[in-house]
């Protein structure tokens, strides 16, 4: 006889006692319940109607995060957008706001100072330099007094002041010429797709603008900046001033 029947002829429970432990091989080792960890991640949420369609198509260029959101691929990197000018070149007087007497003012120094005007706006740019008026103004007064004396008009006043235009289209993200004739007529292509060749250009227009319309340049970088920043000189905070009492005297009412 086998050994395996002689097994059961001497313990006929054995039979019950491998069946029950082939029944607890086959349960699930752990009962504990399922941490949010070893959970499946949820599916990503749909897609839009135009993307789904661009999927469809076989050339979508949207990718998923760990997140299960959509990342176009141009996003990371893209330029912020260009802000404009709060006023045009040629609007003198400005507009009829809560800065008018200050477009005002603009437009007289622009007139008939105009190297208190540039002073002005040097000082507002470099706030923190001691010293920007008075420097800024006095070497645009020498250079408008040699221009108009050997060549009969401001000549050399425009190639001292037009970085400073440069640095205030930089500071305020402030469109530029070539970007604005990009915007009205669709030129000037080629020189807004690159960026540093999109710099140069908007140096050159900016020098351009300042030969040829140099006052209005002034006034228009002038209005822009009290606008957009108060004077260096009014940021001061008010002080309170204590008046001590006067002297008083103690005396026996007669």
């Amino acid at each position: 006889m086998a050994n395996g029947e002689n097994l059961e002829e001497s313990s006929p429970l054995l039979g019950k006692v491998v069946a029950n432990a082939d029944h607890k091989d086959s349960l699930p080792t752990s009962t504990a319940p399922p941490t949010p960890d070893s959970l499946p991640p949820p599916p990503p949420p749909p897609l839009p109607k135009h993307m789904d369609e661009d999927n469809r198509d076989g050339r979508s260029d949207y990718a998923w995060t760990a997140d299960g959101l959509p990342v176009h691929g141009s996003v990371l990197g893209e330029p912020i957008g260009r802000a404009q000018w709060e006023t045009d070149l040629c609007a003198c007087i400005g507009r009829h706001d809560e800065f008018c007497s200050s477009d005002l003012e603009v437009c007289l120094l622009g007139s008939v100072a105009p190297c208190i005007l540039y002073g002005t706006n040097a000082e507002r740019v470099v706030s923190s330099t001691p010293g920007t008026f008075a420097n800024h103004c006095m070497s645009y007064s020498g250079l408008y007094l040699i221009g108009t004396s050997f060549f009969g008009w401001n000549c050399l006043a425009p190639w001292f002041t037009y970085p400073t235009r440069t640095a205030i289209r930089r500071m305020f993200n402030l469109e530029g010429n070539c970007e604005a004739l990009h915007r009205s007529c669709g030129c000037c292509g080629l020189c807004v797709e690159d960026e540093v060749q999109r710099e140069h250009c908007e140096s050159v227009c900016d020098f351009a603008t300042h030969v040829f319309c140099h006052t209005c340049a002034l006034c228009q970088e002038g209005r822009e900046l009290r606008r957009r920043m108060p004077h260096p000189g009014f940021n001061a905070r008010p002080v309170l001033v204590m008046i001590p009492p006067g002297e008083q005297s103690m005396g026996r009412g007669v």
